[in-house]
């Protein structure tokens, strides 16, 4: 009866011991002990997608290929490279060059690079840390491969996200929202699905740790909207990164 009442709750509706148990009826589980956190960087972990978003914008349209900042939000999460093809199909009709994208992604990231110094998302750092509290490896699953934030990390969430517990853009073929890169994080730390966290703000990572079988929360961090979360298959949504610190614990203490 449990199993029914949950599947049929409208997904904003739930709290965290419905969203579990909506989690486990919908994957067969009997036992839902979570081993390991897979979490999302830009966005997540630092403030940083707001200067993303005007890094590609002055990017692409001084290519002369028509965009708008707000639609490089909904990006987040792929590989530099599949970015650039994505907006040079829709513009002419085929991929970069691997030596365009290449040299296109450099500028890109040096235009990212020469802006000020982004600040860790609020709440971040005691999210991290009730996590590490509970013995819950973490792991960095993040589609940049920019060594701006990468190199902050040690610094800013220290003993969290050690080099041996990253995935970049480097590390998978096909980046978020395909599920290998939250698959390659589970593997590198020897988890199943059914022992993940996935954490992401963006629908490109959610739909991507959704898809790889974690049990995946959606939090609210930019302009993209709560719905969008959801629809991308969130299994429960923060409306900010500070409410899903408080209420990490919560949700530890459900299982």
């Amino acid at each position: 009866e449990t199993g029914t009442k949950v599947c049929c709750l409208k997904p904003e509706q739930m709290n965290e011991q419905e969203a579990i148990e909506r989690y486990m009826h919908r994957h067969g589980l009997n036992d839902f002990s979570p081993k390991a956190a897979l979490i999302d960087m830009d966005g997540t972990l630092y403030d940083s997608m707001g200067h993303h978003a005007d890094a590609w914008y002055k990017l692409i349209s001084g290519l002369g290929i028509e965009c708008c900042r707000e639609e490089f939000f909904l990006y987040e999460g792929r590989t530099g490279v599949s970015t650039i093809n994505l907006l040079f199909n829709r513009a002419y009709g085929h991929d970069a060059t691997p030596e365009e994208a290449r040299e296109l992604y450099k500028t890109k990231t040096e235009l990212f690079s020469a802006m000020p110094p982004v600040d860790p998302m609020p709440g971040a750092r005691a999210m991290v840390d009730t996590l590490l509290s509970r013995d819950i490896t973490t792991v960095l699953v993040t589609g940049s491969g920019q060594n701006t934030l990468l190199n902050r990390l040690d610094t800013d969430f220290p003993g969290a996200f050690p080099d041996g517990r990253r995935i970049t853009s480097h590390d998978v073929k096909f980046g978020k929202p395909h599920p290998e890169p939250f698959l390659r994080a589970m593997e590198l730390v020897g988890v199943s699905a059914e022992q993940s966290i996935a954490i992401d703000n963006a629908p490109m990572g959610v739909k991507s740790g959704a898809a790889s079988g974690a049990f995946t929360i959606g939090v609210v961090t930019g302009p993209i909207p709560e719905e969008e979360l959801w629809n991308a298959g969130a299994d429960i949504v923060y409306s900010s990164m500070p409410q899903l610190a408080r209420r990490i614990q919560h949700l530890l203490n459900t299982l």
